[in-house]
């Protein structure tokens, strides 16, 4: 029986993604573009990428709500997987992300239907429900949560607030490497990520589930809620 190591799950990770994925020069280019950079090699695998594809495809999603930009490379992905006339609003912190986002975005061919929103998600999400309420805005089919897991409750509550019936909203990395299950912990990280699901599970706006995933990120998982 094959060990249960980081090294056999990149290498499981490595196998899948031959197999299912085609190359892609411009996701390839986005991620060594990011990292020459100096940006963290955080953004999502592959094959998660190519998750957030597929799932804009399977809801029809017109447009799709990104907190965390980093260098754009999960932004590609929804932005191929929305319908052709969506949009994705991406919301970064730093402005030097922003700027590697935009290159990566125009290379892939996709910057028209992407717009970057620089700033504090806490001040520009309420901007966007003023935009909601006040420009005629449609809201979110998909919204996809990747950012400081400090703030996930914080997040999660404007991503049901701006969705709608139906919206699928999608949180990253709450596995913590196992940490989640860990009540004592005082990680800020794994406090805001246990506070993010505890919403979720208790929410009445929402239903959710979560799946534990291990691979080339190591030992993590991710959340999916739908609006009720």
């Amino acid at each position: 029986m094959t060990e249960p190591t980081l090294e056999n799950w990149r290498r499981v990770d490595d196998y899948l993604a031959a197999t299912l994925l085609d190359d892609d020069p411009d996701l390839v280019a986005a991620r060594r573009d990011s990292l020459a950079a100096g940006l963290p090699a955080i953004e999502v695998t592959p094959l998660a990428g190519a998750f957030l594809t597929l799932l804009a495809r399977m809801t029809g999603a017109r447009r799709a709500l990104e907190i965390g930009t980093l260098g754009g490379y999960s932004t590609i992905h929804l932005a191929r997987g929305i319908r052709p006339d969506g949009r994705v609003v991406t919301l970064e912190l730093e402005q030097r992300h922003a700027a590697v986002a935009r290159a990566n975005l125009e290379r892939a061919g996709v910057s028209d239907r992407v717009e970057i929103v620089v700033g504090r998600a806490a001040d520009s999400l309420p901007l966007l429900g003023e935009r909601l309420a006040g420009l005629g805005e449609e809201p979110f089919d998909l919204v996809f949560i990747d950012a400081d897991k400090e703030s996930n409750v914080l997040y999660l509550d404007w991503a049901i607030r701006l969705g709608h019936p139906g919206t699928v909203i999608v949180v990253d990395n709450i596995g913590r490497g196992g940490e989640v299950a860990d009540g004592a912990s005082v990680d800020p990280m794994v406090v805001g990520t246990r506070r993010g699901l505890e919403l979720l599970g208790g929410d009445p706006r929402v239903d959710a589930t979560a799946l534990q995933t291990v691979g080339a990120k190591g030992w993590d998982g991710l959340a999916i809620g739908l609006v009720r």
